[in-house]
């Protein structure tokens, strides 16, 4: 998911992908940590959009409390 993608997703929709991708980034490293995948680098993917996601959610409240 891109960044572009990312802005165009309503606030709610925003809090609701973080916690799938959250879910789903737990479910990799339990799985990788029991046996190896055969890409760890959708670990790595994973965390980068939980933190794009969440960086956005913070650009919200900010230009929120700011009005």
């Amino acid at each position: 998911m891109n960044q572009a993608d990312i802005k165009q997703l309503s606030t709610s929709d925003l809090r609701e992908r973080v916690k799938e991708e959250k879910g789903t980034l737990a479910k990799l490293k339990l799985n990788h940590a029991v046996s190896p995948i055969e890409n760890p680098l959708k670990i790595t993917f994973s965390r980068k959009t939980v933190a794009r996601l969440q960086t956005e959610l913070r650009t919200r409240e900010i230009a929120e409390a700011k009005k």
